[in-house]
């Protein structure tokens, strides 16, 4: 595609996002690239490749194919093809020397929420590289982020059934579990993994927030989810038809239509909670401050309605 500016003679800017990690991030990546893109008025565009070249443990891919987005994919070119990862590495050395508006390389500063980005304007091409974990990246385009994520339906009938159970319920909930490190049913032992009191607390806050609540529980791990639960079990309805990252879109799709959120130390349940529910609904989210590649808890990651409840110490 051979974008013009107007006058069909000047090439249009471009925003150059690079994908990386599960659904989650990816979502994120591309909303602070849309947004980047939409306040110079320039063309996104989505690297899906490089991002995952040298995930050797989670073989993450390009995830996003199942959502309203327009964006294009980044010709080899434009991902700084042949050698691209010895381009890239020059292109961040010289970035790092340059003031923040003159580089051409942005390339995301530890996890925190940086407000540098949204004042950023630049002409020509522009790389954005990090996860940028936060709503302060694209909270003032709003209506268009969830425009673009709209999900595209599921067309099997276990997703539809679900989709009309949640439906029926007068106060649907959806809570999800993440397990980290090869949960087991004793999961809340391992490193990242939330603690069963902060579940079981939250379900008594919903519980005390919404009137008949029912739960719908999201896990990768059910057996852990069982045990964490306890006693509150009976009162849950279990969806796990859905396996992988193949359908993982499917779980987005059906967490969103959900009402209230319980969520885990997860970009993927972070974005179910944004995505879905009311103006009135009520997210609880782990408060807990966890470092590393799955960190969480830094400044600007969870919106300011949402309620914290506490979920350990771990650092």
């Amino acid at each position: 595609m051979n974008m013009t500016r107007g006058n069909g003679k000047q090439p249009m800017d471009k925003v150059i996002v690079r994908l990386r990690g599960g659904l989650g991030n990816q979502l994120f990546c591309y909303a602070a690239g849309r947004r980047l893109a939409w306040a110079n008025r320039a063309e996104l565009i989505m690297d899906h490749i490089t991002g995952f070249e040298r995930d050797h443990l989670y073989l993450r891919r390009y995830m996003l194919d199942k959502f309203n987005i327009t964006a294009r994919l980044a010709s080899p070119s434009e991902r700084l093809e042949p050698l691209g990862r010895y381009r890239r590495y020059l292109a961040k050395r010289v970035s790092r020397i340059l003031p923040y508006n003159k580089s051409r390389y942005i390339e995301q500063k530890g996890i925190e929420f940086d407000a540098r980005i949204l004042q950023l304007r630049f002409k020509g091409t522009l790389y954005l590289d990090g996860y940028w974990q936060s709503e302060g990246y694209f909270c003032d385009i709003e209506d268009i982020i969830r425009q673009d994520l709209i999900i595209k339906s599921p067309g099997d009938e276990a997703n539809q059934e679900m989709a009309r159970r949640i439906e029926d319920s007068m106060n649907p909930v959806c809570v999800h579990m993440r397990w980290f490190n090869n949960a087991t049913a004793q999961a809340d032992h391992y490193d990242h993994n939330l603690p069963k009191d902060y579940y079981q607390n939250a379900v008594k806050k919903i519980q005390a927030l919404v009137t008949s609540p029912c739960f719908f529980v999201f896990s990768e791990d059910i057996d852990a989810a069982r045990h964490a639960l306890g006693r509150f079990d009976d009162k849950f309805i279990f969806v796990n038809h859905n396996r992988g990252d193949e359908e993982a879109y499917a779980d987005l799709w059906l967490m969103k239509q959900c009402r209230h959120f319980i969520i885990a130390n997860s970009t993927f349940s972070w974005w179910g909670a944004w995505l879905g529910g009311s103006k009135g609904k009520v997210v609880i989210a782990p408060d807990i401050y966890l470092k590393g590649i799955a960190g969480w808890g830094f400044r600007g990651l969870i919106p300011e309605a949402w309620l914290l409840i506490p979920a350990g110490n771990k650092a």
